[in-house]
């Protein structure tokens, strides 16, 4: 339970059901009503004077429409973030970086319904371009530095410094003319997870 070592878990539970209560903008009254409780009771609840059963946590999870699972969610979030200090994102071999352009991860999520690969793509002097790239998703690109031609399909794009592109990752892409180089820019792809 981060930050909360010390916070009995009624304490937690029942602070977690009071402000979704108040949330839904319902009274104590409304939802011991609701849930079948006396007030006092669902005070208790509320203030974790009390431990409530699995019936009455059910009672009021049907109460409020919510899934039970609601009342547990302030205490069991793990954190899924990814902090990386600039110019240590993880070099990543890519499609492409055979042709001189440098992938750097800059995160990935662990337990999304979607997966999300930021990376800060460099094209040096080295870099050849390459607009045949094709994969599952969308992509989004924002130009830092440098400036290309990017192409998307049959249309082309010259991106420059604070320009940015969202396109459809299944059809062919990728920088068709290098036209200042180094040339910089974050390139966000976001893909469904796969059922194992």
């Amino acid at each position: 339970m981060p930050d909360t070592p010390n916070i009995p878990l009624e304490a937690l539970v029942g602070a977690q059901i009071r402000a979704l209560r108040t949330a839904l903008g319902m009274t104590l009254s409304d939802l011991a009503s609701a849930a079948g409780l006396s007030p006092g009771m669902l005070s208790k609840v509320e203030t974790g004077q009390t431990s409530p059963s699995l019936a009455t946590l059910s009672a009021l999870a049907g109460a409020l429409n919510m899934p039970l699972a609601s009342f547990f969610t302030k205490f069991d979030q793990k954190s899924d973030a990814t902090f990386v200090r600039a110019g240590q994102g993880l070099t990543i071999d890519r499609r492409g970086s055979s042709k001189g352009h440098q992938y750097q991860l800059l995160g990935h999520g662990l337990r999304s319904e979607v997966g999300v690969e930021p990376f800060l793509i460099t094209l040096d002097e080295t870099a050849d371009a390459y607009p045949i790239f094709q994969h599952d998703g969308v992509e989004f690109l924002y130009m830092l530095e440098g400036e290309v031609a990017y192409a998307h399909g049959d249309q082309t794009y010259v991106m420059a410094p604070g320009d940015s592109l969202f396109f459809d990752a299944s059809i062919a892409h990728g920088p068709l003319e290098l036209r200042k180089l180094p040339a910089v820019y974050l390139s966000i792809i976001v893909t469904p997870r796969r059922e194992a």
